[in-house]
């Protein structure tokens, strides 16, 4: 049997590559995977597993593949190939409030009800920065030893008349793999009662 691992590597070279026919069975025991979490990218999937771990969940030992797209512009052919016309799996996904739709219409075309689709105001760097509030994100920055690059970034001209959180969203996407880093970060830091709606409405419908 495959592992999870395997089986994400799969099905994303074969949704590059557009193929279509390949039988479940090919990739994985239709048993031993059943839901498939559909993300934009990467820093997406690191809050999901980072949440995951606070819960004490392994969740793809219970069968749940979390898969980063690479864009929200890929849903439509993961969609295809994952959900009835396909794999057949259990299909959910967390995107943003200006792709909900493209989701929505990409489900439906693929006969996946979209129900399970749960959507962040901006993104879920902006929910999570609002749920924790500036100040702390500010110190979780610091804490992780970036607090010069925090300050020489808000110096930018581009930056002056940004509000704060504004400022914090675009901090964690100017360089590589910072994003990915502190949504695991930024998830942990979390108290119980700060969850973001989507997050926490992902969670208990997994």
């Amino acid at each position: 049997m495959a592992d999870m691992g395997t089986f994400r590597s799969a099905v994303t070279e074969w949704a590059a590559a557009g193929a279509t026919g390949i039988p479940a069975q090919d990739l994985f025991d239709r048993e031993s995977v059943h839901t498939a979490v559909l993300l934009e990218g990467p820093s997406d999937a690191a809050a999901v597993d980072a949440m995951a771990a606070r819960h004490g969940r392994d969740l793809a030992a219970e069968g749940v593949c979390v898969l980063p797209m690479g864009g929200a512009m890929s849903v439509g052919r993961f969609a295809a190939l994952l959900g009835p016309s396909g794999l057949d799996l259990h299909l959910m996904g967390l995107c943003d409030e200006r792709e909900q739709d493209f989701y929505v219409r990409a489900l439906r075309r693929a006969d996946a009800a979209p129900r399970d689709l749960f959507v962040c105001a901006a993104d879920l760097e902006d929910e999570l920065i609002r749920a924790l509030g500036v100040p702390v994100v500010t110190q979780l920055v610091e804490a992780e030893g970036e607090s010069r690059q925090l300050q020489t970034f808000l110096q930018q001209p581009a930056q002056q008349g940004r509000l704060a959180q504004q400022q914090l969203r675009r901090f964690l996407g100017t360089k590589s793999g910072r994003k990915i880093h502190y949504g695991r970060v930024l998830v942990d830091a979390l108290a119980p009662h700060d969850v973001p709606a989507p997050l926490e409405g992902l969670f208990a419908a997994l």
